[in-house]
């Protein structure tokens, strides 16, 4: 019959084959022929249904399995076109066919979740069946987290961690994290309804599961640590990968709703922890990234640092996937905290750019394709401004972001030097810079001005590239006249570091000329400590020399002259040592090698000018420490408060009291009385501030009269004429009237 059936097959045609193979299936079975020829006109598939011990699928399994001998070709056909044919379940389904043709589709899928209860199923009643709803996938009720489950746990973890235990923590975790958004826990088989419980089973996780699953996956920490082990390489990794992804998606939920920094510190050590096995999930490591972004932006110091070392972590192993967007959204969210400068917001940015250098230098490509682009955006909003010249235009240039954007790039191209990639970025940096100097160059944005200098100080010493800066400092002191009187004298001194354009009242104030004294000795004196060992130093200070001596010879005030003649003393001390030292050398100019190599020797050994800088810096360094530390403590005492009556208050008083004084004389006439009192009050109010001494000449009085005065006191005064009134307001000057004149001035 098997020799019959294969030369059979061998003669068919495929489409004979396909109508006569399904047929072969029941040719021993004779019973209810008419029945299944109707279900196989209906449904093909019908037709593999027998009364034999074996079930459907695993028929029709051994079908194919002959047919892959019979016939290999047909066989490759269907492997081919037509995988669905061959990998299905072979799984027995004839013994339950009563319930399976009744079974129905659930409407929502089970997560993924232990199968221990599975022989439990089969106990379970038809009249549980209202509790459905509330059961989880193996028919257990939602179970309600104690303190006591959290300490079994803990100490079931620390003993031997299975993947069973980690699976009942994970959904424990996971019932916890969503009551942080205020979402129901029907989807989870645990319930976490008690902040304490809450408290402890976080902890628990932060604390005790990365170490548990280590131990469960085996993983061995490198011998070099710069080598990271990533936790898909361990053979159980498939086997928990649900439950591990589940958790991982907890940890980024709860990180987005935590609020108190210190417990967003103590998740963020948590996830920098976990950050291999975020890499080898792709999903959750893009959300775990968007939330360290957000605290590396937003958060508090400390949760900056730890979200900095966690996006550093991600893009030192996973380049070619992380780096560009992670720099790309870096430096936006960098431009958008450089907004508002002051000094509460300025170490902030000033780590931000750190950061920031510290990530660009992972790959010297992708930072000069970011580099490029965005020095390029800066360039094109320059021209614009200069050729529109336009209010809109000029603001777009002269702003904080625009300025802390030029910053960050001359000390990204600054601290990656030497670097051939990023060589050629200098120049154009360089132009933008001073093309910014020169778009409006008016005593008002002298600030901004600095700003711009400093950056070029910074990429000129840190790139060995020389830049004339000096030309732009040495400006102010010819455009500023420093003889001249201010118009205002000012509270409080002007912080250059936090402005980039005074007001025309600050261009009046004596404290504007204070500042800008300190802050061009500062910029001078940087600028030449970067080019203090270079052998070109004497040529290159000659200028600034004759200007300093120039201004000393025209500025007449003091406290300017002193920091300036102490400048130019300590330029031309190191101008003597360098031309002594470099009489000495015995090799010609045109010999680069030997000019560097001198250089190098001089920067080593020191000059006057670099050793005075190094103690002028920290002399900087601790007076910037205290201003801060002295407004500290200032807001930390609890000083009285001095209550002020304000002008307008004491004017109307004065004038209700004026008024009082001839209340006789307009009782005695009324017509002519109302004149004479209307024009003592027109001279009256143009003489407010005299009458303000008065008043408060005559409060002093009393107070020294004491208690002999009482009986006088309490007599009604009687009414004074204009002449009299006019002598009393010519007595003695009033001494507390000198400390209100600074009012109204």
């Amino acid at each position: 019959m098997a020799a019959k059936q294969k030369r059979k097959l061998e003669e068919l045609s495929m489409d004979e084959f396909l109508l006569t193979a399904l047929d072969s299936a029941g040719e021993d079975e004779s019973e209810d022929e008419t029945q299944k020829q109707n279900r196989l006109n209906k449904n093909k598939s019908a037709a593999f249904e027998t009364d034999d011990k074996k079930g459907k699928a695993s028929q029709h399994k051994d079908q194919l399995s002959r047919l892959k001998n019979k016939d290999p070709e047909f066989y490759k056909f269907l492997q081919a076109n037509d995988q669905t044919l061959l990998n299905f379940d072979d799984t027995d389904s004839s013994e339950d066919e009563d319930e399976k043709k009744y079974h129905k589709l659930p409407s929502k899928l089970e997560e993924a979740g232990s199968d221990d209860g599975d022989d439990d199923d089969e106990d379970e009643g038809d009249a549980e069946g209202s509790k459905a709803s509330k059961r989880t996938k193996n028919g257990v009720e939602i179970i309600k987290v104690t303190d006591k489950m959290v300490e079994e746990w803990k100490a079931a973890m620390k003993k031997e961690p299975t993947p069973r235990l980690f699976r009942e923590v994970t959904q424990a975790f996971k019932a916890a994290v969503a009551t942080t958004k205020g979402e129901g826990g029907a989807q989870c088989r645990y319930k976490v309804a008690d902040s304490s419980v809450f408290n402890a089973l976080v902890l628990f996780c932060i604390r005790d599961v990365y170490v548990a699953l280590q131990r469960m996956l085996n993983l061995k920490p490198e011998k070099d640590q710069k080598k990271l082990v990533l936790p898909s390489s361990s053979p159980k990794w498939q086997r928990n990968q649900v439950d591990i992804k589940m958790y991982l998606s907890g940890v980024v939920q709860l990180l987005s709703c935590l609020t108190e920094a210190t417990v967003i510190s103590a998740v963020l050590r948590h996830a920098n922890q976990l950050a291999p096995y975020y890499l080898c999930l792709p999903k959750q490591c893009r959300h775990l990234v968007k939330q360290l972004m957000k605290q590396w932006s937003t958060g508090e110091e400390t949760s900056r640092v730890l979200a900095f070392l966690a996006l550093n972590k991600i893009c030192r192993h996973k380049q070619e996937t992380y780096l560009n967007p992670i720099l790309k959204q870096m430096y936006i969210s960098y431009v958008q905290n450089c907004k508002f400068t002051s000094p509460n917001v300025l170490p902030m940015i000033n780590f931000m750019q750190r950061t920031l250098t510290e990530m660009y230098s992972l790959d010297t490509q992708a930072t000069y394709q970011h580099a490029f682009i965005y020095i390029r955006q800066l360039a094109i909003h320059l021209r614009n401004a200069m050729t529109m010249k336009k209010k809109e235009t000029y603001q777009s240039v002269y702003n904080w972001q625009y300025i802390h954007c030029l910053h960050l790039w001359c000390r990204v191209l600054g601290t990656l030097h030497p670097s051939d990639v990023l060589q050629p970025l200098i120049y154009p940096l360089c132009q933008v810079i001073i093309g910014t100097v020169k778009l409006v160059p008016t005593s008002r944005y002298y600030p901004l001005r600095m700003h711009c200098c400093k950056s070029l100080t910074l990429l000129s010493g840190s790139t060995n590239t020389f830049v004339p800066v000096l030309p732009f400092i040495l400006e102010i002191l010819q455009q500023v006249d420093f003889n001249k009187k201010p118009a205002r004298m000012s509270k409080k001194p002007i912080n250059f570091a936090v402005i980039l354009k005074l007001s025309k009242v600050n261009l009046m104030e004596k404290a504007y000329k204070d500042g800008l004294i300190d802050q061009l000795y500062d910029l001078i004196l940087e600028y030449f400590h970067t080019q203090a060992s270079s052998i070109g130093f004497p040529e290159l200070a000659l200028p600034t020399v004759i200007q300093l001596k120039a201004f000393l010879k025209e500025c007449k005030v003091a406290n300017y002259c002193k920091p300036v003649r102490q400048l130019l003393e300590k330029v031309q001390e190191n101008s003597s040592y360098i031309t002594g030292r470099r009489q000495k050398a015995a090799f010609g100019v045109a010999d680069a090698t030997a000019v560097v190599a001198w250089e190098k020797q001089m920067q080593e050994e020191g000059t006057p000018l670099s050793r005075y800088y190094s103690q002028w810096k920290k002399l900087r360094v601790k007076e910037i420490q205290l201003e801060i530390s002295g407004k500290e403590r200032m807001e930390d005492l609890e000083l009285p408060e001095i209550k002020r009556r304000k002008v307008q208050e004491k004017k109307v008083e004065d004038k209700k009291e004026f008024t009082d004084l001839f209340q006789s004389d307009s009782e005695d006439g009324e017509d002519d009385g109302q004149l004479k009192i209307r024009g003592k009050k027109d001279r009256r109010g143009s003489d407010d501030d005299d009458l303000e001494g008065l008043y408060d000449m005559s409060d002093d009085e009393d107070t020294e009269g004491g208690d002999s005065d009482d009986e006088e006191a309490t007599t009604v005064p009687e009414p004074l004429t204009s002449a009299a009134l006019i002598k009393l307001a010519e007595g003695d000057e009033d001494l507390v009237e000198d400390l209100e004149l600074s009012d109204d001035d």
